[in-house]
């Protein structure tokens, strides 16, 4: 498969983490007496990753998040070489997500960016106002154990076909613990999308979502490859 396929299908599966997620928040959590609220946006978010897992993980590995690229490269399952196609690939399908998102947000009587539009945010815009220094540990911390069921899913000793399930079962276990302290991001790609269109304070905390997430994402590429790989793989 082409490094142009697979960058395909990564800007369409991160389209798809984006506008399914973050479409979840913006449209239905609140949404009057049906509101599906942070665990069903918890859902979504797990969701999107599993169904663009069986989707697209045969042709481009399914990453979605350039912090689980960087991971894998640190726990030697991707190449460097291909890393920043991917990443490229990743933010303009968050971006283009966003901004379907907002098109479609938009024809709502009221709708204001002003709301967060999902963005992620520490202090004033953290859903719970947690700190800045809670908002970096929580999204190191959470992107560490979000890859180490990636690549301990993904190992060739794990039960084979099961892995989508573990990574988006995952994916929802952190967001019921993150969206309270930062919306969650876990992912740059996801956090750049709102941001973009928020602007403002979302762009000028922005940077707290790329440095944890890779942050964490080396940590565990690094523990895996030292501690739990198996050293007789080629």
């Amino acid at each position: 498969m082409t490094l142009a396929r697979r960058g395909g299908a990564e800007f369409l599966g991160t389209f798809w983490l984006t506008f399914g997620g973050c479409g979840s928040a913006v449209l239905a959590a609140a949404h009057p007496e049906v509101g599906i609220g942070w665990l069903g946006v918890s859902l979504a978010f797990g969701l999107t990753v599993l169904t663009m897992a069986y989707a697209i993980g045969h042709i481009s590995g399914c990453h979605l998040n350039p912090a689980v690229s960087i991971g894998l490269v640190a726990g030697k399952r991707f190449t460097s070489a291909e890393l920043v196609p991917y990443i490229i690939a990743q933010v303009a399908g968050a971006i283009a997500g966003g901004a379907v998102l907002y098109l479609i947000a938009s024809g709502k009587t009221g709708f204001s960016l002003q709301d967060g539009f999902a963005a992620n945010g520490y202090g004033d815009h953290s859903p719970g106002k947690y700190s800045l220094l809670a908002g970096l540990v929580a999204e190191i911390v959470l992107t560490y154990f979000f890859l180490m069921i990636i690549l301990g899913a993904t190992d060739r000793r794990a039960p084979s076909g099961f892995a989508p399930i573990a990574i988006g079962l995952g994916l929802t276990l952190i967001h019921l613990i993150g969206i309270p302290i930062t919306n969650l991001s876990v992912n740059p790609a996801r956090s750049t999308g709102p941001a973009l269109l928020v602007g403002g304070w979302a762009l000028a905390q922005l940077w707290l979502f790329w440095v944890a997430p890779i942050v964490g994402a080396v940590a565990a590429g690094w523990t895996y490859r030292t501690v739990f790989d198996d050293a007789s793989r080629p």
